[in-house]
């Protein structure tokens, strides 16, 4: 491919350039991004076309690429690296104990602390140390929706805060949360997040068992933990008549939130989503459960 080096930082100053070939993509490489040049025009270098990656699935989280499940083999490992040049390649094997600590291996590179950019907001952690949600990323754009459609600002329950997966996007679209994580090392991370996205004094965070920090009524409680079933009758004691609780677990569970409910003196109106496929035959969902 015949292209010319620009600075990243460059790129919005030459997108009306005519020697740009804009059937091809440029790509980025450290600081440099290798733009496409059209074959009536002069190029600087004369790339290898890049083949498509088939190997292992993956995410970047900041520069940093995540894997999942199955450890992979050198072989793909070198692919990735080669399709995407992370700055490193991290495999998080499993999540441990209540607190969701990711037991991790650094397969290439360096892996540290990393800034990721979504849906507007960014995310300050360290991926070696405490866990990030990409998968639920649809449901919390859903989230911060829901809290816009409100004409008032909503008093929220974040039960399961982590480094602020839902708490930002709820704050930053009107919402007054209560977040709760008993993970102290993703809690530093939460109130680096606020700060960083201006939203610190829309965020009141409590550290510990979520269980045993709810305080008052609130408009809507979001229970992002597969055991959140188990602790529900707990949370029904700070609900009214329109409260919405979203409640997350592996395949729907609306019988036994429905029981719960009525066991509470509320009846109960239930929309299940599904977030995104967990194992075979196996979703993770969220039940909307809306209190009458």
């Amino acid at each position: 491919m015949r292209v010319r080096a620009v600075s990243k930082e460059n790129l919005r100053d030459i997108a009306g350039e005519d020697w740009i070939d804009h059937s091809r993509r440029p790509y980025a490489e450290g600081n440099i991004a290798w733009v496409p040049v059209r074959d009536d025009r002069p190029c600087e270098f004369e790339l290898p076309c890049r083949t498509r990656y088939q190997g292992k699935g993956f995410f970047m989280l900041g520069d940093v690429a995540v894997i999942h499940g199955k450890k992979p083999t050198r072989a793909e490992i070198e692919e990735l690296v080669s399709f995407r040049h992370p700055r490193g390649v991290l495999w998080i094997a499993s999540l441990r104990d209540i607190t969701r600590t990711p037991e991790t291996e650094i397969l290439w590179g360096d892996v540290g602390e990393v800034r990721h950019r979504e849906n507007g907001y960014t995310y300050i952690l360290d991926p070696t140390k405490v866990m990030f949600a990409q998968g639920n990323r649809i449901e919390k754009m859903r989230m911060a929706q829901l809290v816009r459609l409100k004409s008032s600002g909503e008093r929220v329950a974040d039960m399961f805060a982590g480094i602020g997966y839902f708490t930002l996007p709820m704050a930053g679209s009107g919402a007054s949360v209560h977040a709760m994580e008993i993970n102290p090392v993703a809690c530093e991370f939460l109130e680096r997040n606020l700060r960083e996205n201006n939203l610190s004094g829309r965020v009141d965070i409590s550290r510990g068992d979520c269980r045993h920090l709810l305080n008052g009524i609130y408009d809507r409680i979001v229970m992002g933990h597969f055991d959140a079933l188990s602790i529900l009758p707990a949370v029904l004691s700070h609900v009214r008549d329109g409260s919405v609780i979203h409640l997350h677990s592996l395949s729907s569970a609306e019988n036994k939130i429905k029981e719960e409910v009525e066991r509470a003196g509320f009846s109960a109106t239930i929309d299940v989503h599904k977030v995104k496929k967990y194992r075979p035959h196996v979703w993770h969902v969220v039940q909307d459960v809306t209190i009458g």
